[in-house]
Order: structure tokens, then C-alpha cells, then sequence
């Protein structure tokens, strides 16, 4: 048995959208509550003991009871958000992830959301369109597939483009692909995507230039309503009128652009993720074994010549999913050091050390190089990639 999530469009009627707004509150109130309760703790008694989400399940009926309208949201939502912050101090206590302390919610955050689990058959799949939600009831959804398997949790939020999406917890069958025999090594480019070590060169999606032209023209819409907006706040404070404007949502033009900024960045979003889902399902459904390099993109960003396009190339994203359908699907990934991966030969194993005093730019600019030692002319994605595999193999084996 497996996991697997699968993203849904709610259309919630306004009852139901109510009650979804009534639990993004709640579940935000008692996050506050009790990590507020966690610090208060710690400054009254250094070695007070940590509590744990047990615990905090525990004080919760205390807290219904302080706070009785805590009674109208869905109670495995509370139980979760305990759990949420639990993990996150579980992660801030943990020195190898290096997290944060957890931090405050506001009800400004642009994405808002709530986790309700699967308890005593509250969550049930009607039919095709329409599934039985805690304190909801009947709620209408569309999706491109149908749900198959057991829910486990459904997960409530309101995106920035005041959408309503679930992402719904399954709980289904391994279906593994069938075994093909095959094993590739993946170079991840700017120029192409991914260059596997057959040869095969997939190209980094690109967006229509309609869209990233208007998308240019209403951020800037966007920025110049805003200092608008700004000044005009500025100004009704001065001149003391009887109602001055003290927040942006006063702004009708302004909350227009933003919203239309959102809906363009959200389809350009979406087409990326169509393209990668796509290019990682048949990479899955042809290799047994796939060997990717290990790149840290967040330190690579720092480059502002190369921020866009690394951001734009989404490595990150494409990594993942080729972990979690690898363990889906029965095929095995492997992640390795890059290091020197494009600077030796793939045929005679040395390494270039002509390449030692070239800058970055001069490196990128080198597509091909002709090997000093076994005179190989090697293309540069291709031979990394075969040096990929090779490392990938070696761990294998």
C-alpha cells in the first residue's frame, strides 16, 4: 500500500465557505494559542518539559471550554494543527535541519488552509463530483482523475486567487510499471533541461510570450496602483479626514491588478508542472534505474545572471517527483555528487585540467571539449550524464 495525494477545484456553496473561513480561524487560534502557551512555559521554568501534541490535545478541551466558539470547527483540524506544531519544533529542535523557531500565523497570509482526518467514516467519496466533508457536508469538487482508495485526510485552502483547492490523502495499491531493463544517467541544464546519457535532450519549458507580456504589464500596473495606494493613505492621514483609507483591500483598482498578477503567474505555473509531470512519468514508465545529479540550486540562485533561468528550470520540483513516483511505481532512483562529472572523460577516466582556470562564464560557454589524454570528442551534457550513470551504478552495486 501506498500514499498518494491528489489536488481538487471545491466550488463550496456560501454556507460552506463560511464555515471554511470560520475553521481557517480557529485552527490559526489555537496555533497562536499554543505556541504562546510553549514559550510562556519556557520563560517561567527553564526545565519545564516539553509538550508534545498529546499534551497539547489535552489542554485543547480546556481551551473549548475557555473559548467556546472553538466548538464550530472540525476537531480532528484542532488535533492536526497541534501536530503541525509539534513537528515544527521537532524539526527546530533537530541540528541537521536547521529549521527556525516556529513562528506566529496571521490571518494576512495570502494562502490560508485546515487538515481534516479520516475519523469514524467522517470523510466519505459520494460520487464523481461530490464528497461528504466534517461540518460541511455535500461539497461539489472536479478532478482529472478518479479517487481510487482509501482517504485518509483532505486538506482545505484557499489559494491566491481565492480558488478553493483539496489535496486528499489516499491511501491505494502499488501499481508498479513493468520492468523494462533499461538504466540512465540525467545531467539537469539551463540550456536543455534534463540530458539523459543516451542522448536525448529535453528542452526547459518556456512560457507563451503573450502571457509573460501581460504579465509584465499588469505588475507593473500592479507596483504603480500600489505606491498610489500608498500615497493616498499617506495623504488622508495628513489632511485627518473623518474616514481615512488604512488598508490596501480599500483599493479596489490596486486588489484588481493583484489578483490578475496571480492569475498569470498561476497558469504559467501550472503549464511548468504539466510539462514535468509529464516528462517524469515516462522517464519512470522506461528506466528500471535513474541516476540524477545532486544540485544546490539555492546557493547557484545567488547568481543574479543565473537566478531566472535556475528558477525557471524548476530542479527541484523535477527531483521530487521523480523520487516519489520511483517509490510509486517500483523503479529506483539514485542521487549523486556532481563534482567533476562534466570535467572527466568519460572513456579514459581522466580528468580535463585545462578546465581548472576557466571562469564560470567561460565554463558555461564550452559545449564540447576534445579529451587531452584519449583525444575523444566528447559533448559536455552527454559525457556528464554518462559519468552520472557511472556513479550511480558504482553505488548500486
Amino acid at each position: 500500500m501506498v500514499l498518494k495525494a491528489f489536488k481538487l477545484r471545491l466550488y463550496p456553496n456560501k454556507a460552506q465557505r463560511n464555515q471554511i473561513l470560520v475553521n481557517f480561524g480557529c485552527v490559526r487560534f489555537v496555533w497562536n494559542q499554543m505556541l504562546n502557551m510553549q514559550i510562556e512555559r519556557h520563560k517561567n521554568n527553564k526545565d519545564a518539559k516539553y509538550q508534545n501534541h498529546f499534551a497539547m490535545n489535552n489542554m485543547l478541551k480546556a481551551l473549548k471550554l475557555e473559548f467556546p466558539w472553538l466548538k464550530q470547527a472540525d476537531s480532528t483540524s484542532l488535533q492536526n494543527i497541534n501536530r503541525d506544531l509539534d513537528d515544527a519544533f521537532q524539526r527546530f529542535f533537530n541540528p541537521k535541519l536547521k529549521n527556525g523557531f516556529p513562528k506566529f500565523k496571521s490571518k494576512k497570509n495570502a494562502t490560508q488552509s485546515y487538515t481534516t482526518k479520516l475519523v469514524n467514516n467522517n470523510i466519505q467519496i459520494i460520487d464523481k463530483h461530490h464528497f461528504k466533508l466534517p461540518k460541511l457536508g455535500l461539497v461539489y469538487f472536479r478532478a482529472g482523475r478518479l479517487l481510487q482508495g482509501k482517504i485518509k485526510s483532505v486538506t482545505i485552502r484557499i489559494n491566491s486567487q481565492n480558488q478553493y483547492e483539496a489535496s486528499v490523502l489516499v491511501e491505494s495499491e502499488n501499481q508498479a510499471f513493468n520492468k523494462t531493463g533499461k538504466v540512465v544517467g540525467i545531467d539537469l541544464g539551463l540550456k536543455d533541461l534534463i540530458i539523459t546519457s543516451d542522448g536525448h535532450k529535453e528542452t526547459i519549458f518556456k512560457a507563451d510570450e503573450e502571457i509573460n507580456r501581460k504579465l509584465k504589464i499588469w505588475e507593473r500596473k500592479k507596483s504603480r496602483r500600489y505606491e498610489l495606494a500608498k500615497q493616498a493613505m499617506a495623504f488622508d492621514k495628513h489632511d485627518k479626514v473623518l474616514v481615512p483609507r488604512t488598508d490596501l483591500k480599500q483599493f479596489p483598482r490596486y486588489q484588481q491588478a493583484k489578483r490578475t498578477v496571480a492569475k498569470l503567474k498561476r497558469y504559467i505555473v501550472n503549464q511548468r508542472k504539466d510539462k514535468l509531470h509529464k516528462l517524469t512519468t515516462k522517464l519512470v514508465k522506461k528506466y528500471d534505474v535513474i541516476v540524477v545529479e545532486n544540485l544546490n540550486a539555492k546557493n547557484m540562485m545567488q547568481n543574479h545572471h543565473l537566478a531566472k533561468a535556475i528558477a525557471n528550470a524548476s530542479w527541484g520540483m523535477l527531483v521530487t517527483l521523480l523520487e516519489y513516483k520511483c517509490a510509486w511505481y517500483g523503479k529506483t532512483l539514485i542521487i549523486v555528487d556532481p563534482e567533476n562529472t562534466s570535467r572527466i572523460c568519460f572513456e579514459c577516466k581522466q580528468k580535463n585540467h585545462e578546465f581548472d582556470n576557466l571562469s564560470q562564464s567561460e565554463w558555461l560557454a564550452t559545449r564540447e571539449w576534445i579529451c587531452p589524454n584519449c583525444y575523444a570528442h566528447l559533448d559536455r551534457d552527454i559525457n556528464a550524464s554518462k559519468n552520472i550513470l557511472a556513479k550511480g551504478l558504482a553505488t548500486l552495486n
